[in-house]
């Protein structure tokens, strides 16, 4: 399996997981729509993947569409993090909101990535490429910004 298939197989399989465990008994409204937000997010990216990896047929339409929903989802991101919300089942790292110009940045950059991506994919290599640049996107933050439960 090639390397980019095994890492974005385990990065879908983490990623539904991790949300599916952190959604139980959330008490918070606002840190649940924040939630749910980075959800709907991971399952668009789960549709390229899964077309990047060969395990569902390639569909053009689907893999842009699935950008524009990155970009709409992530258009989102300030305005539900703006708050400091708290939950025991948050994810959200204090430096959200002690940087939060840099995390506004970044959620602006993942927005305007996928814009500028949606409707450019083409063939399965066009579809690798913007995978791996949003995916890259969103890994970064993550890894700066959110907690690993694993």
């Amino acid at each position: 399996m090639p390397r980019l298939t095994r890492a974005s197989a385990l990065l879908g399989l983490i990623t539904m997981t991790t949300a599916a465990l952190a959604h139980q008994n959330v008490q918070n409204p606002a840190v649940q729509a924040r939630m749910d937000n980075m959800t709907a997010m991971a399952r668009q990216m789960e549709v390229i993947g899964t077309m990047a990896r060969g395990e569902t047929a390639f569909d053009a339409e689907a893999a842009n569409d699935a950008l524009a929903q990155i970009s709409s989802e992530a258009n989102r991101i300030v305005d539900l993090f703006e708050a400091p919300e708290t939950d025991p089942q948050s994810e959200a790292r204090a430096g959200i909101w002690e940087n939060f110009g840099n995390f506004s940045n970044r959620a602006m950059e993942l927005e305007l990535l996928a814009m500028e991506l949606a409707g450019t994919v083409e063939d399965r290599s066009t579809l690798v490429q913007a995978l791996r640049r949003v995916g890259a996107s969103c890994s970064g933050c993550h890894e700066d910004y959110r907690i690993n439960r694993d």
